[in-house]
């Protein structure tokens, strides 16, 4: 077994720490730590997996040979994936905080909420296609088809930004996406020249 497969159940553990964390407060103390929490909590670590997600290819490209760009590099799906299931627990918290389709369906076209939902329809066939069987089968397409995770990740931030409580966070975070696409930008430049 090599060693990027080696570290993957580690990986995935350390992934899924956070939730953990989450359930077992919400277990332990649900009169301190409810719905507010998770949903705000889920969300956000959906939104930080995105960030490191597409911050792989700006630190491949400054810094290739580097054992821990190469270690991202082999785990940028997984990351990918956690950010997925992250978001698809927020969407899950909403739903059964909602719990009716009624009122879900009378709140989807509010831009805040529209935005979430428009985020996660181009994150479930990324989410599907992250393995080695899909690489292969859509082989130049695969490629096309994870450049959705730009448009997503834009409607991910305009999501978090019109629903915080306090929108400086996202702001801050928006400004996060805007420096990776930028140093990834420059960075392609300069590879080419």
């Amino acid at each position: 077994m090599d060693s990027a497969r080696s570290t993957r159940p580690l990986l995935w553990l350390v992934l899924a720490l956070p939730g953990l964390w989450m359930a077992w407060r919400w277990l332990a103390t649900p009169e301190a730590y409810g719905y507010g929490h998770a949903i705000g909590d889920t969300g956000d670590w959906s939104a930080w997996l995105l960030l490191v997600t597409l911050a792989v290819t700006p630190i491949r490209l400054a810094f290739r040979r580097n054992a821990i760009t190469q270690f991202l590099v082999r785990r940028r799906r997984d990351l990918g994936v956690a950010s997925f299931v992250y978001a698809l627990g927020h969407l899950l918290l909403y739903l059964w905080q909602k719990q009716a389709f009624a009122r879900v369906f009378s709140e989807a076209g509010e831009l805040q909420y529209l935005t979430g939902w428009l985020a996660f329809a181009l994150f479930v066939p990324l989410a599907v296609t992250s393995n080695d069987g899909a690489m292969r089968r859509l082989k130049r397409n695969w490629k096309r088809l994870h450049r959705l995770v730009y448009p997503a990740a834009v409607l991910t931030f305009v999501h978090w930004a019109l629903t915080a409580f306090d929108p400086m966070t996202a702001y801050i975070h928006i400004g996060m996406l805007a420096a990776i696409w930028i140093a990834r930008i420059a960075l392609r430049r300069r590879a080419r020249t």
